[in-house]
């Protein structure tokens, strides 16, 4: 059993308080877990059971003040699609080095730009980090950066990769604030590329699961894991789960290439062109892998439409 499992006290600093990073500061309380949670101004609402800290993590004090004591760090910083190239090696530099000095474990929260087009092949860990679009290029520099840094015993590194997030607290994604509160409400609900092709999305909560168990598994350190992801549906297929559950017909609007719609506005569809073939080929994730090595199943589908509807309904409501 390694030491943060044996130790249930350990210290789990969580990076960004973005719906990952909160929903992880969650799961790491109710496992028992002492929790820091820390963000820019450390200005959200209350997590029973979790410090809050300000800190900035981009550079290598406010790194270190993030991680002080720590036994674990979760890194689920994010930043803008229009910063992302320029701010997120620079976070990468401060918080490694953090970790490095500090001795404490890394998990990282990541991404699949890495692989790039696929063409529509199942993901897995094995699959080959082919991406030519910039932000796919830095995700795969800054992943064989950290890989790099555990071989060369630098530091203790394992990365979780996550499909499209949906789930309560979830509005920056393709099945996020586009599409639920118009669900809801009868408003439009919005459809990248070819909805009818098969797209994974990552439950927040497994999300939140599987990193936690990752800061407490040491075995699975050096290396990247997918996340627990239910088996990919074509997102037509989700809006017909969705009209069940509203008991409405949808107002689906596709948007055929990228462009302004509801919260997705000209500057971020700009920089989220190059990422579009993402809804032009089918995004399938496989995590086979770290279902059998850790025995984590990932929240059914229907189940996770459920707890995101629920969470917007209140999320309109309080509006």
């Amino acid at each position: 059993m390694s030491s943060a499992a044996a130790h249930p006290r350990a210290l789990h600093a969580v990076l960004g308080s973005g719906p990952a990073g909160t929903a992880l500061a969650r799961e790491l309380v109710r496992r028992g877990h002492a929790v820091r949670l820390v963000d820019r101004t450390a200005g959200g609402p209350d997590i029973e059971g979790a410090e809050r800290r300000a800190a900035d993590v981009s550079t290598a004090d406010g790194a270190r003040r993030a991680i002080a004591g720590a036994d674990v760090v979760h890194h689920c910083v994010n930043v803008g699609y229009h910063l992302q190239v320029e701010v997120m090696p620079r976070i990468q530099e401060a918080v490694l080095g953090a970790v490095a000095d500090a001795g404490a474990r890394l998990v990282v929260l990541d991404t699949l730009y890495p692989y790039g087009e696929t063409g529509g092949a199942v993901m897995t860990e094995e699959s080959p980090w082919k991406a030519t679009s910039a932000k796919g290029r830095m995700r795969a520099e800054l992943d064989e950066r950290y890989l790099t840094a555990h071989r060369e015993g630098r530091a203790r590194v394992v990365l979780g990769r996550s499909a499209d997030f949906v789930g309560p607290g979830v509005l920056n994604s393709s099945l996020g604030a586009a599409v639920v509160p118009g669900a809801l409400t009868g408003g439009q609900v919005l459809g990248l590329g070819d909805i009818d092709l098969r797209h994974s999305y990552t439950y927040i909560g497994d999300v939140a699961a599987g990193l936690a168990t990752l800061g407490e598994r040491e075995e699975g350190d050096g290396r990247v894991w997918h996340l627990p992801t239910a088996p990919a549906v074509s997102t037509r297929e989700i809006f017909g789960m969705i009209e069940e559950r509203v008991a409405r017909p949808l107002e689906i609007v596709v948007l055929a290439e990228p462009r302004p719609f509801g919260p997705f506005d000209e500057r971020f569809m700009a920089e989220y062109a190059e990422m579009f073939y993402q809804h032009t080929e089918p995004q399938i994730v496989d995590s086979s892998a770290f279902e059998h090595a850790f025995g984590i199943t990932p929240t059914p589908l229907g189940a996770a439409l459920d707890a995101t509807l629920a969470w917007y309904g209140t999320w309109l409501a309080d509006r």
